[in-house]
């Protein structure tokens, strides 16, 4: 039988039980150490440390005995297993019966260095559960106090629109509720207004407010990120390992941005005409550059989905096409719209409506086009076209304005952690937004797994119908409101036109108000007004402090 040998890091791949016999392959695999972590004698057919020395030197490989009781790796066992690792050339193999005990061992040794997401990732993929030992991981290796730092009957996860909206739903409906919310973030932005900001209409300065003046009264906010869960404990495992216990617990910290996952975009962002109106800062370099722009080739970028906001890609498009339009420079910009998937828009019927702008604009639509690289001096990218029933390709193309939407993920704490699916979203029943192995976890916003459009109006929604879950669950009480997918999407084609999408699961229209208020497949002056005017202050001062106006969750007829 083949040895099966895991990789963990550059320097370190663990394996069960090696043989003699798998020396002269190991050398052939580029190993150049050996540590043995299993002391001899603790199987029958065991082979011992002395044969497999015995043989590595032969081999001219090194090796080390570091022996490990099964379910005892010490605080010493981890720096000394630490600095063998240092010592010995690598790439180095350590095995024990399983590689359970090498994997637990390097985990703790590398506790002072790197994070706990990253630790915890990397062990998972070479096929390891390190959640046993993720308190000692947050606490720089070392076995910290069983006692909880805190203690609430509801924990909030992350303090972003999700987040405050959930608070603020619970405190209205119980203000006697014990609530404490996790987060690091000193400011709290209004994310849909930064395409506005990219657009000319609204000053970055309006999307963003203290966290300390928005956090409901009455519910404790902890200042710090979360490390790892402990879902069987009821327990969170915070930076520097405190440890808050709960009672129910709702994560909703929303997603990653994951800029790093497209080469040299980093480096290049904020200069060289690349942009983005997904951070705060980079919002107003869009306007910056548009109207400075009179002429050239200008990308607008889409990945694979999931992101948040897939309108959002496209908004910046038209509203950038209506300026150079307005100043009479659109005829000699070419303006390119790079998507990752197969359609405009996942819902049909507002395809015409943006189809009429995209001919408006003039403006070439390439399908299939993933942004893979970006040479930000040389103004070039590099896109990977996977069309159906074709081989993948690679183009290049120059720009003299890039807005780039980047790839998205879930947040490296979350994707690791026991409440995740094999995708790294948040595991939810999609209609009453319950964790499906947890029954007293809740999760809401950008994070879970729901299918519906990654949107604040979605969260909108959804913070009732998680508020009136848990506080029926406190009651005894199945759940009581059930979650549509609602979601909308204003898509802002012009500078005072919008298309206002609203939908849920399935794609099925849902609009908000009567078809002759406004008609969402079709460009208005009045959806422009409710984006502009409106929505701002519903956000603020209605949303973030309890009040569910036109957010009502459907009920099921119970008995």
């Amino acid at each position: 039988m083949t040895l099966e040998t895991k990789t963990i890091s550059a320097q370190l791949s663990v394996a069960p039980q090696i043989t003699a016999a798998d020396i002269p392959a190991l050398k052939q695999q580029g190993y150049r150490s050996i540590i043995c972590n299993r002391p001899d004698g603790e199987g029958a057919d065991q082979p011992s440390f002395g044969e497999i020395e015995q043989a590595a030197k032969s081999a001219g490989l090194e090796a080390r005995y570091i022996p490990i009781t099964h379910g005892l790796v010490s605080e010493g066992d981890a720096d000394t297993f630490g600095a063998a690792l240092a010592e010995l050339p690598g790439p180095v193999l350590a095995y024990c019966r399983s590689g359970t005990r090498s994997a637990t061992l390097w985990s703790l040794a590398q506790a002072g260095s790197k994070t706990v997401p990253d630790i915890l990732a990397a062990t998972q993929r070479a096929g390891y559960d390190m959640s046993g030992v993720v308190r000692r991981i947050a606490n720089g290796g070392k076995t910290p106090t069983d006692a909880p730092d805190a203690s609430h009957d509801i924990v909030i996860v992350g303090a972003g629109a999700a987040g405050i909206a959930v608070a603020a739903s619970l405190h209205s409906r119980d203000a006697a509720l014990d609530i404490a919310i996790i987060d690091p973030a000193d400011v709290h932005y209004y994310q849909p207004g930064w395409t506005m900001v990219g657009g000319g209409i609204f000053d970055a300065s309006q999307t963003a407010k203290t966290m300390a003046s928005l956090i409901p009264k009455g519910v404790t906010w902890i200042k710090s990120a979360v490390a790892a869960f402990e879902p069987q404990q009821n327990a969170i495992i915070l930076d520097g390992c405190r440890v808050v216990k709960y009672t129910r617990l709702i994560v909703c910290p929303g997603l990653k941005l994951d800029w790093g996952k497209v080469d040299g975009l980093i480096d290049t962002l904020g200069k060289n005409g690349v942009t983005s109106n997904y951070r705060y800062d980079l919002a107003p370099y869009t306007w910056k550059l548009v109207q400075n722009m009179s002429s050239g080739r200008a990308i607008f970028t889409q990945p694979p989905m999931p992101i948040k906001c897939a309108g959002a890609p496209q908004k910046a498009m038209y509203l950038s096409c209506d300026a150079w339009l307005r100043r009479g420079v659109l005829k000699d910009i070419n303006v390119q719209f790079n998507n990752a998937g197969a359609v405009l828009f996942g819902v049909k019927e507002y395809v015409p409506a943006l189809m009429d702008y995209v001919e408006k604009y003039k403006a070439q639509l390439n399908f299939h086009h993933n942004l893979i690289s970006v040479d930000g001096a040389a103004k070039t990218a590099v896109f990977e076209v996977k069309e159906p029933d074709a081989e993948a390709r690679r183009v290049e193309m120059e720009f003299d304005l890039m807005h780039v939407c980047p790839p998205q993920t879930a947040p490296d704490f979350i994707r690791v952690s026991p409440l995740a699916d094999a995708a790294g979203w948040i595991d939810v029943d999609q209609s009453t937004l319950r964790h499906k192995t947890y029954d007293n976890i809740w999760s809401l916003g950008d994070v879970m797994n729901a299918p519906n459009a990654k949107t604040a109006a979605a969260a909108r929604v959804q913070a009732p119908t998680v508020a009136e879950n848990v506080i029926a669950d406190i009651s005894g009480k199945s759940a009581v409101a059930l979650y549509n997918g609602y979601g909308s999407c204003p898509l802002t084609v012009e500078r005072g036109k919008i298309v206002l999408a609203e939908f849920g699961y399935g794609g099925k229209l849902l609009p908000s108000l009567p078809g002759a208020l406004i008609d969402g497949t079709k460009p208005s002056r009045a959806a422009w007004f409710l984006k502009e005017r409106m929505l701002p202050p519903i956000y603020w001062k209605a949303m973030l402090r309890g009040r569910e106006w036109l957010a009502s969750p459907e009920h099921p007829d119970l008995p």
